[in-house]
């Protein structure tokens, strides 16, 4: 079957986890492999540009409160899949986004980004109406799908778990010209990304040799920089300076495409991952790290332990500089424990490539389509 796709997300040159999601999913369903009819883009925007991507058929901005133009557009396509993240659409917790979801006739597909497990009663209220509206909701784990249909008032039987992409490409092993082991954190920076437990705990292995080395890559946060400017970074700074492992941290700043990423992931040899969020149902992060076979450490957030628990990775407690510190020693000090962390990441990560998950959200595609063909 051949089916069209109507993409509703920010998308490149956005620069955002959305927007590097939508843009790897729309690749992967539009490849000439899959059989896809024609695909386009409604962009989310807070102005409109004048020049855009070819595939960038409308744009959605923060003061189109009844979204009649951009579903006006996407209804030219099969079926709909929308990214919905609280903070991109306008209005209170993302509400405008819900008029235009009503006025849409082709089936929706909406991806949940975030699943909160104390939202407000509003934040609540948006979510179920979100997944009322729609056709089918994805969520990329167990953990936020349990989360879902046990917290929220939505019906289970649309929710599906298709699991967040990663590039496909064999396992990566540059050698660092140092020869010091490279952990690696990565993704945009701000308050809630745990570094300064990560420096913390640098404390315990920076005497090891050969030496380590901690990369933090990735540019402040757009929202973050407009509100707090570099308040954070400069804070990690201090911290780098007043626990004395300067010689062992390096920055690497700005955007972060995939060219430059995969070449520090390829140097790494654990993946830091020390976030301060108890409840972070998805992880594009992990699941990257884990497709490319690098031993992790996380803090247990759901998303961790579901898919670390199995002996992937090593889980720490959040916000304890110490235990990510032993944490560490032991992955850059036990080859044995490595080993089975590369052969257990090697099986999970099997089904996180792009071109299986563009299969499953085929399937979901044409099981809706079906649905809508019956009813009508």
């Amino acid at each position: 079957m051949t089916i069209s796709y109507g993409f509703l997300s920010t998308y490149p040159p956005t620069q955002c986890g959305l927007a590097t999601f939508t843009a790897s999913l729309f690749r992967a369903l539009t490849s000439p492999a899959g059989g896809a009819g024609p695909a386009g883009v409604v962009r989310v925007v807070e102005s409109a540009p004048s020049v855009d991507r070819p595939e960038v058929i409308g744009h959605l901005m923060p003061g189109d409160a009844d979204g009649a133009a951009p579903a006006a557009v996407l209804d030219r396509h099969d079926v709909v899949i929308v990214q919905h993240e609280y903070g991109i659409f306008g209005g209170a917790d993302g509400e405008h986004l819900l008029p235009l979801l009503r006025r849409l006739r082709a089936p929706v597909i909406v991806v949940l980004h975030t699943v909160l497990a104390r939202p407000s009663a509003h934040q609540k209220e948006v979510l179920e109406q979100v997944v009322a509206l729609a056709g089918a909701a994805v969520t990329m784990s167990e953990a936020a799908r349990a989360r879902l249909v046990e917290e929220y008032d939505v019906a289970p039987e649309k929710v599906t778990v298709i699991p967040h992409g990663a590039p496909e490409r064999p396992p990566l092993r540059l050698l660092n010209p140092s020869g010091e082991p490279v952990i690696l954190t990565w993704g945009l920076l701000g308050p809630g990304k745990g570094i300064e437990w990560a420096i913390a705990g640098l404390r315990l292995v920076r005497h090891l040799a050969p030496r380590p080395r901690y990369v933090i890559a990735g540019q402040t946060h757009p929202r973050v920089l407009a509100e707090q400017g570099e308040a954070y970074r400069l804070m990690l700074y201090s911290r780098i300076r007043g626990l004395g492992v300067g010689g062992i941290v390096s920055f690497e700043r700005g955007y972060l495409d995939q060219t430059r990423l995969d070449r520090l992931i390829g140097r790494a040899d654990v993946v830091l991952l020390p976030y301060d969020s108890t409840d972070q149902a998805t992880s594009g992060v992990l699941v990257e790290a884990l497709a490319a076979h690098k031993p992790v450490i996380a803090t247990a957030f759901p998303h961790a332990q579901e898919l670390l628990g199995g002996g992937a990775g090593l889980l720490v407690p959040h916000r304890d500089g110490p235990a990510i510190g032993a944490a560490l020693k032991r992955v850059l000090t036990e080859p044995d424990l490595v080993s089975g962390m590369y052969d257990k990441a090697t099986l999970l990560s099997a089904g996180s490539r792009w071109t299986i998950v563009a299969e499953a959200y085929r399937a979901l595609a044409a099981t809706l389509l079906s649905r809508t063909r019956v009813s009508l």
